[in-house]
């Protein structure tokens, strides 16, 4: 399935008095977090920790030491922790746009601001807020996330439901994470998630050249060209439903467009699967449940301004420490200057 990261909605913790049910399931997710946290010291050295956990955490200790000391992220105690959760997801998440329109509806709460999902701890409320969703007309699309970031307000802990990818993939995990704590902008969904994006990328790329082996090395590339071809596909058609939705027509011709257009996206996904990935089946249960405007812009969220970022660190000469100072000026900015500024760099590299 795409991989998905989140914020953790650390206003909920510290404040509010309204929709008190939703602060209330988030204080109990993340207290029942933190009391399952030990040392991953700890417990590498118990007789009852599995001999495969041990190398995985023992591999997250070294990771840990690689993006404070190479890649400059911040120096604290998150990911030196570990957590059984006895699930498969830490959060899940929900999206929502309107029928005819690319705007993923938005969640404002303190400290962190607006955001363009919201988060459970618990399948079942995340779906029944989906559902009620729903009968308002929106489209919606709920999502398992296997980490977040506390923003630096907790320790943020190595989860159980990170352990299932492969090593680069996890590495990448922890670099995006620890990138939300070096810089986050308020009220930006996309500027933060793409600039995490980009350190997880290039993070990712300076760890296999110090530390992956040929077959890892491969195997990391050849997912990435999967993910990035994947990619293209939705922004493509995210491009083609904004043309759709951009002109008048009834609603009976629009949703029949848009249907049309979401079956070609499935075609197209087909054909790339059969004829360039061998019968790569990964993102098969991705295109098999509904496809819609909240599902394609939860993947937009992640990469629309990835290419200005990555221009940015190319001008740094591969600075991360001036990277990151020059993308905090940049933040500092009025949010549409600075979404501006983003899309003509973009133009630059077309």
């Amino acid at each position: 399935m795409l991989k998905f990261h989140l914020l953790v909605l650390v206003g909920l913790i510290l404040n509010g008095c309204s929709h008190l049910a939703y602060y209330a399931q988030a204080i109990r997710g993340q207290w029942d977090i933190i009391s399952r946290m030990q040392p991953i010291t700890q417990v590498v050295t118990q007789s009852t920790t599995s001999p495969q956990l041990k190398q995985q955490l023992s591999d997250i200790l070294k990771i840990r030491t690689f993006a404070t000391q190479v890649l400059h992220l911040p120096d604290n105690q998150s990911y030196i922790y570990y957590a059984d959760l006895n699930r498969p997801y830490v959060v899940w998440t929900v999206f929502a746009a309107p029928k005819f329109s690319l705007q993923l509806k938005q969640w404002c709460f303190p400290v962190v601001g607006c955001v363009s999902y919201r988060g459970y701890f618990n399948s079942e409320s995340a779906q029944a807020l989906a559902q009620q969703l729903r009968t308002e007309g929106y489209d919606v699309y709920v999502a398992g996330v296997a980490a977040y970031s506390t923003l630096g307000w907790f320790n943020d802990p190595v989860l159980n439901t990170m352990l299932s990818w492969p090593k680069a993939q996890i590495a990448g995990l922890i670099f995006h994470e620890l990138a939300h704590q070096q810089l986050y902008i308020k009220n930006d969904t996309v500027f933060n998630e793409s600039f995490a994006s980009t350190v997880e990328a290039v993070g990712v790329e300076h760890w296999l050249a110090q530390w992956g082996t040929p077959a890892e090395i491969i195997k990391y590339q050849q997912a990435n060209q999967q993910h990035q071809a994947l990619v293209d596909l939705v922004l493509a058609t995210r491009y083609q439903l904004q043309q759709l939705y951009d002109q008048s027509g009834s609603p009976e011709q629009l949703t029949a467009a848009k249907i049309a257009t979401f079956n070609t996206l499935r075609t197209q996904y087909t054909d790339l699967k059969n004829k360039h990935w061998l019968g790569y089946r990964g993102y098969d249960d991705w295109f098999a449940q509904d496809l819609n405007n909240a599902k394609l812009l939860s993947v937009a969220t992640y990469q629309d301004f990835v290419p200005a970022f990555q221009l940015l660190l190319a001008q740094q000469q591969g600075n991360l420490s001036q990277f990151y100072q020059q993308v905090a000026q940049l933040g500092q900015l009025p949010i549409e200057q600075r979404q501006t500024y983003l899309r003509q760099l973009m133009t630059t590299t077309q």
